[in-house]
């Protein structure tokens, strides 16, 4: 019995011991996660509106921190968390009207693309050279998702948070691709550093091969921006032109305002009007042209007269050609239009977006959806069919490509336009369905990227706010408020030249692809022969 008492008494004394141990490990298992998670969130906070572009680099370091010398299918984990943090907050403006539901089932889905980015980069960070096979997978992941699924949503790709930053003279280099690729190489690289410091503080041992790319994955994004500023100019090649944007605003926030078609054709031609007796007064100089946003006529011209009589009154008024975007059924079929008005001859060339919006535009999996929730097809009753050419719209002697909205987020419907003779591009969008959220900075940040990327002036008229006008070097000269009637004028150079990103179009992102597959290629072979050395 005494021996049974000292078992007891000697048990019930290891347990008080074990217990804090077992706590403290299964926290620290949880750090991890929790890093990841906070890692992605970071990087949410580097993008427009806020100008904390920085905020990428420790954000992609501390992942690499989370992911280096990991399994796949922790990686995999790993990296779904960062994608929750990261597009959970930049997304929640998809469901400002239409609820939590299609908002969340996005970054789900999407937040899949960035778990495979994490296998990935957990399996290529066990590689010399880590960082750079690792950003290059980041990219390969960027690059599907821009594609897949429903033609991609490459919303949230890194380089869209640079616009204020010191590498955005890398897009006019590759385009999104390279300049997304500066951004995560340096953030993986800085964390690759101080992990080699706190070695060498331990074992005072570092191969020199290792710290050498570790500062050239840093040193190498911010020189290689530096010597690309002089492809960033804002001077004109081809002359210049004065362009009026136009902002009509909509008589209220939310999808209700398409209820009220025709006050928001008639607010945009009240101002085009407006603007109108102010350059008859000689307050404002006189356009060449004017820009109304997508959706600025709702009601469609061809088909009803009273539409088309308002437009050609605001283009009489102003004596200049205006761009008008519409909704218009032909043969049966909707498009999102941008129509070419002039004030003498009506109606001329037309531009139908190519890059129309999944369960905006249309809904793919319909009968699904339906069974589903019965509203969400109520909300889109007719699916837009897609147009199949580049929009060039030859105002007053310049070449204005069309890029619609949602199009701005696609390197291909930008590009097209530029290489198809574009001397300025505008983005004419509608944003008034998702009220004052960051949606409409996040869009604007774009069309700053995609001015530098092919060194073309860009404007963008929008229904709601916010509109502006950006230089070919990304400056925004000016820009209105949210939710108020206005207008903008200014004098603006027409460039014709091509940047590098231009001429090359998806190259670069096919050669980081490729050093992506080199990669995981690698790894994969490396991994096998480890496990077949074992077994032997």
């Amino acid at each position: 019995m005494t021996v049974t008492a000292t078992s007891v008494d000697e048990s019930d004394q290891v347990r008080p011991q074990t217990a804090p141990a077992s706590l403290g490990a299964r926290l620290l298992r949880l750090v991890p996660a929790a890093a990841a998670a906070l890692s992605g969130v970071l990087l949410y906070v580097s993008f427009p509106p806020r100008t904390l572009w920085w905020l990428a680099l420790p954000a992609f370091a501390v992942f690499g921190w989370v992911l280096r010398g990991r399994g796949w299918k922790a990686g995999l984990g790993l990296g779904y968390l960062f994608g929750l943090g990261f597009l959970l907050p930049l997304l929640v403006w998809t469901g400002v009207e239409v609820g939590p539901g299609p908002w969340l089932a996005l970054v789900v889905i999407e937040a899949v693309f960035v778990a495979l980015v994490g296998a990935g980069v957990a399996a290529v960070s066990k590689l010399p050279g880590w960082p750079l096979w690792a950003s290059a997978v980041w990219i390969a992941g960027e690059a599907a998702r821009a594609r897949v699924p429903f033609h991609g949503f490459p919303w949230g790709k890194v380089a869209f948070g640079q616009a204020d930053g010191v590498f955005l003279p890398l897009a006019a280099v590759g385009g999104t691709p390279v300049l997304g690729f500066a951004v995560v190489l340096c953030g993986f690289g800085l964390y690759e550093i101080v992990r080699l410091a706190m070695v060498a503080r331990r074992t005072r041992v570092v191969r020199r091969s290792a710290a050498a790319v570790a500062v050239l994955s840093v040193a190498v994004p911010v020189l290689a921006a530096v010597a690309a500023r002089p492809l960033v100019s804002d001077k004109a090649e081809d002359g210049s032109t004065t362009v009026a944007v136009i902002q009509g605003n909509v008589p209220r926030a939310g999808l209700e305002f398409n209820a009220q078609r025709r006050a928001v054709l008639d607010h945009h031609a009240r101002e085009t009007e407006r603007l109108a007796a102010e350059v008859k007064a000689g307050k404002v100089a006189r356009p060449d042209f004017v820009l109304w946003p997508e959706n600025s006529s709702d009601i469609d011209p061809f088909a009803n007269p009273d539409a088309a009589a308002v437009i050609d009154q605001a283009a009489k008024a102003i004596g200049v050609p205006i761009s008008v975007g519409g909704v218009v059924e032909r043969d049966g079929k909707l498009y999102n239009e941008q129509i070419l008005w002039d004030p003498v001859k009506g109606p001329g060339d037309t531009y139908d977006k190519r890059q129309i919006q999944p369960f905006g535009e249309y809904l793919p999996l319909r009968p699904l959806i339906g069974a589903i929730n019965k509203n969400w097809t109520s909300m889109v009753r007719q699916d837009f069919s897609r147009g199949s050419e580049p929009g060039v719209f030859d105002m007053d002697g310049a070449k204005v490509g069309l890029v619609t909205c949602y199009e701005a987020a696609f390197d291909w419907a930008v590009r097209s336009e530029v290489t198809d003779g574009a001397q300025m591009i505008s983005v004419p969008s509608n944003n008034a369905t998702f009220d004052r959220s960051e949606m409409t900075y996040q869009q604007l940040a774009m069309s700053r990227v995609r001015a530098v990327e092919h060194s073309r002036t860009v404007t963008v008229p929008v229904t709601s706010g916010v509109s502006a006008i950006i230089m070919p070097d990304g400056r925004i000269t000016q820009k209105t408020g949210m939710f108020v009637a206005d207008s903008l004028v200014q004098k603006v150079p027409l460039r014709s030249s091509q940047t590098p990103a231009t001429r090359l179009g998806i190259l670069p992102e096919i050669a980081l692809v490729l050093v992506a597959a080199g990669g995981l290629g690698w790894a994969i072979g490396a991994g096998v022969r480890r496990r077949r050395a074992g077994e032997v």
